[in-house]
């Protein structure tokens, strides 16, 4: 079941001074940065707020490091902006299997590493009326 938003994830040219952006304006602080290869991103996870099931709600901004990239290729055809949101659950293979079988897309077989050490998959944005959305169990919870 899914139990909050995890986060939002924002396409950036330049994680720095987006980031920057966010603590000026808001007062957000980074919580975690990382660079995922695999994804190809250089991402920051600004803390928003924590969550009664111990969890917290993040914007979490990516940065390509390559233009190949799932997020390179957004960017280049979108510009900034929401890329995806992404919704917490304690068991992202129960339920993205649930949703796969409501005839949902979901991309991945199985679920790959994310920040921080979470469980992730992306459900089809053309199968959630444009957005691409992302399942995340977080590293606490498995």
């Amino acid at each position: 079941m899914l139990t909050r938003i995890d986060h939002i994830g924002i396409a950036c040219r330049n994680l720095d001074e987006t980031v920057e952006f966010y603590r000026s304006t808001y007062g957000f602080e980074v919580h975690h940065t990382e660079v995922n290869e695999e994804q190809g991103v250089r991402e920051a996870m600004l803390k928003i707020n924590g969550t009664s099931d111990g969890a917290a709600s993040y914007l979490q901004l990516l940065e390509p490091i390559r233009e190949d990239s799932p997020v390179g290729k957004w960017l280049a055809k979108n510009g900034e902006g929401v890329h995806h949101i992404a919704f917490g659950t304690a068991d992202v293979d129960a339920d993205a299997a649930a949703i796969r079988d409501k005839g949902v897309r979901v991309l991945y077989d199985e679920p790959r590493t994310g920040s921080m050490g979470s469980r992730i998959t992306f459900l089809h944005p053309k199968d959630c009326h444009g957005v691409l959305t992302e399942l995340v169990t977080s590293a606490t919870e498995h």
